[in-house]
Formats: C-alpha cells, structure tokens, sequence
C-alpha cells in the first residue's frame, strides 16, 4: 500500500479496524478455519440475487453469515489474485500481477523460512495452527509447482505453509490433469486435443475432481475433529473453470432452463476489450465465430451455470460434515473467488480484464458469534483485506509477517460496527489500474501518464456503475471532477 492510501485510510477508518477489536469467537479455543477458493465464480449466485441460478448451499452459508455485495480482486487472473490474498500485498506493493508470481521472478516466496510467515497459512501453521491444502488455493492446482505440460520439479508452493497436501489425483495422476480434467482421466495437457468447452457425462460427483475434493474435505474433517489443536484447511474448487465439465444431472438441470439475457451484448470500444483467447480454446463442438452465435451463447452460459451448481452441491457437502461433526460452532468459514468473469458481457468471455466483471466476485465469511447472520454487506473491500481479518479474528499466536499487510480488518463490518473501511477499491491488470468507488470504476493507463501531473493522464476511462457494471459508456470527458477526486488515489511510490 502506498504512503498516500495508507494515509487516507487511517482518517477514513478508526484505529480499531486495523489494529483488531477485543475478544474472539471462543474465550476457551482457538478458531478453526475453513477457507474455500472457487475458481472464476462471478457473484452469479442466488444469494446475489439471481434466481435463475441454483447455489442452494452457498445461499444458505450466506443467509448465516456476511455477504459482501462489492468485493473486489487485485489482479484479475488466478496466480496474481490469489498472489495478493494470501501474502497480503497490493500489486502496487509486490509488484505481481503474473500467475507464476508465487515460484518465479523477483516476487517468488523464498524456499528458507523467513523470520516473519509469507503466506496466511504459514502464519497459521506458526501460531500452532495444522494446516492441511486440498485442490487449489495458491496458483497451481495441488500447491506444487508444476507447468501446465507437467513440467517442474514439485516444490511447494508455498514453502513452510502446509502440514498436509492431500489432493486426490484419480486417473488424472497430476495437479494439472485434474485441473483441466474431462471424464475418466482426460485431460486438456494430454496429449490427445482434449479441448471440448463442455461436458456433461459422468453420474457421480466424485467421477470428477471437485468431488473428489470434497469426499477428501470430509475425510480431513473427521481426523481433524479428535486433535487437540486448532485448524486451518485451505480447500480450493477448481470449477465453473474451463472447460465446463460436471456430472450430467447439472446440465440436465439448466439444459432447457430460461435465464435472462446478456444486458451488454455488444463490443465495448475500449481499447482494453479482447478476444477472449482462453475461452476460444475450448470453442471446438461450437460454431468458431466472434461473436458466438445466439444459440452458441445460451449454450456457453448455461453450461457455466451447470458447473456452479456442481460446486455449490460439492460445497455443501463439506460445511454438511463441518456441521454434523459439530465444528461448525467454532468455524470461520470463507468463500473466495478469486475473481470475476466476463459471461458474454460486452462480447468478453473471460477475465483478464480492468473492467467491473472480471474484478467482482463472490465473498462469504461466516464468524460464529461475530458475524451478523443474513446480512448483506454492500461496503467496498479488497481480497488483501482477507489476512488481516482472519488475524483479527483468530487472535493467532504468531502474528509476525514477512512484509506489512496492505489489507484492513473486516471485522467492524462483520459486526456491524462500522459500515465502511475504505473509500475505494483498486485493482490491475497488466499496465492499467482501476479505481472503484461506490458508484465508478476509473480505468487509467499508467504507462501513459506522468506520475507528478495526475490530471494529465492521457488515458482514461469512467463507468458509472450505476447505469451499467459493464464498460457501455466512457463517461471521462463529461465528468472531469468525479476523475480528478479518483485520480488522487492512484497507487505512487513510497
């Protein structure tokens, strides 16, 4: 976090909401905690207010605990967003906005123990914590480092984060097999061209990794009940990821379903709209036309919704056990995802972008005792704000960090002691940044601006998302006060 933003915060917010407020869920133990990532889930979820969708038990997680109505991402691709959750670090700080930035480059977590944690579960384990990592919470699919092709040499990582790696493979033998998985141990980095947008085959939901997954949760969880020490479990979905594969009674469930459609359907005119090279992939079984045809694009969007319904269902069987075992009462369960996705918006299928889709996505916390259930939290916040609310939270023992927290506690919205903790919400993506308040998101070009002459950014986008999530109507000319009273908190050097 920048001088300037770490200024502003402090006036904006009481001391409290950084430093943590007293108390903790249990005066006799410490918290568990049951972190779930979910790969690309927009907030497309009943409890966002959708009814089309069938999110049944992550509606049902949110009617117990906080919904963040305006959760935003740093980067808007899996390595780097996830990067900034779990170090704590604003790009702006460290620098990373790559999906390899955990393992490579001047960003890579170092392999000897430092003498503050790197990474949130290495906090955790250090506090006394077992921590156990099941699919993918940091870029690759199982916490090892792996290229897509099978390439690497398997080190953590996250070094010193984890007791357990327990990711089952299946037929799939790897990380990254499982991640790109079809049925019956297929998989996109085979060798074969498995490359398929869809598929709906398999009966069972443990014929595919994300039940796999779970089925492994509710193993962990039951072991994890006879310790005597708190834990953390870092359990990470790989779907609704391409390719859209879940077992066929979710396609069946949306195949003839009536969802509304595309509010933005048409080519934005930024110049940060593209292609969508990653989703054009997987077009084979489609027609290969840009844009896809009507049909093709009900088809596509139905498809992700089958795959959210196969999470959610997975989703629900580990907090099932998590309650049936009685843990639930000294629980913090989050759901993260780690960003957005464009479903067809403005002719975007994807991430990978600065605009309001691609950097919103979906965060529940439910904090026994603290959070206040079913209430929506409509408050700006930031994935770097995870951390330090978990410490906030936990009271851990070993609060000691490599490098400061960019992030702030969300515990006083969680109460409902505050209703605010900051003025704004940014985010990048390759050389742009994004600035979010309640009403924009200002997109400018770093590149082409002279970091002393802010009103002099040569680039410049405004949405009001007010009228529109997505990027229909650049607003900057008409509103030069609302850009200039933004501009001020573009990230500058210490």
């Amino acid at each position: 976090m920048t001088a300037y933003v770490r200024s502003i915060f402090r006036k904006w917010i009481p001391a409290f909401a950084i430093i943590g407020l007293a108390g903790t869920l249990s005066a006799a133990e410490s918290p568990n905690v049951l972190f779930i990532a979910i790969d690309d889930l927009r907030t497309e979820l009943g409890c966002y207010g959708l009814s089309y969708v069938e999110s049944p038990h992550l509606d049902q997680l949110a009617s117990e605990g906080t919904l963040f109505t305006n959760h935003f991402v740093q980067v808007a691709t899996c390595g780097a967003s996830r990067y900034a959750m779990l170090t704590g670090q604003s790009p702006a700080t460290s620098g990373a906005l790559g999906n390899g930035a955990m393992y490579s480059g001047k960003t890579a977590l170092n392999v000897k123990q430092q003498p503050g944690a790197q990474s949130m579960p290495e906090l955790f384990r250090r506090s006394g914590y077992h921590t156990t990592l099941i699919g993918k919470i940091s870029h690759t699919a199982d916490g090892r480092v792996y290229e897509y092709n099978g390439k690497g040499d398997g080190r953590d990582e996250m070094p010193h984060a984890w007791d357990d790696k327990l990711t089952p493979f299946g037929d799939w033998k790897r990380g990254w097999g499982i991640f790109f998985a079809y049925a019956n141990g297929r998989h996109r980095e085979d060798g074969n061209n498995n490359k398929d947008l869809m598929e709906f085959t398999v009966e069972n939901d443990d014929d595919l990794p994300d039940g796999m997954m779970a089925t492994a949760a509710i193993k962990q969880l039951k072991v994890l009940r006879q310790s005597d020490k708190p834990f953390f479990m870092g359990l990470g979905f790989f779907k609704p990821h391409l390719p859209f594969v879940a077992p066929k009674q979710d396609w069946d469930a949306f195949r003839q379903k009536a969802i509304p459609p595309i509010a933005a359907p048409e080519k934005s005119d930024s110049p940060h709209w593209h292609k969508s090279g990653e989703f054009y992939k997987y077009a084979s079984g489609m027609k290969k036309t840009w844009p896809l045809s009507e049909a093709d694009s009900l088809q596509a969007r139905r498809a992700y919704l089958a795959c959210v319904r196969y999470v959610d269902r997975q989703v629900g069987r580990v907090l099932s056990e998590l309650k049936e075992s009685g843990l639930d009462k000294n629980t913090i369960v989050v759901v993260w995802g780690d960003h957005g996705w464009h479903l067809g918006d403005t002719a975007i299928w994807g991430k990978h972008s600065p605009f309001e889709r691609a950097n919103k996505s979906t965060l529940i916390i439910r904090a026994p005792g603290v959070s206040q259930p079913g209430t929506p939290c409509q408050a700006l916040v930031e994935s770097i704000d995870i951390y330090p609310t978990l410490i906030d939270l936990c009271q851990p023992g070993f609060t000691r960090t490599s490098k400061p927290l960019d992030g702030i506690s969300l515990k006083p919205l969680l109460t409902g002691e505050a209703e605010s903790v900051k003025p704004v919400a940014i985010s990048y993506w390759q050389k742009s940044v994004s600035i979010r308040d309640q009403s924009y998101r200002l997109i400018v070009n770093p590149n082409k601006r002279d970091p002393n002459k802010r009103e002099q950014a040569s680039h410049i986008e405004l949405y009001d998302i007010r009228t529109s999530p997505d990027p229909v109507e650049n607003i900057a000319e008409s509103r030069p006060e609302t850009v200039a009273s933004l501009l001020k908190f573009l990230p500058t050097a210490d």
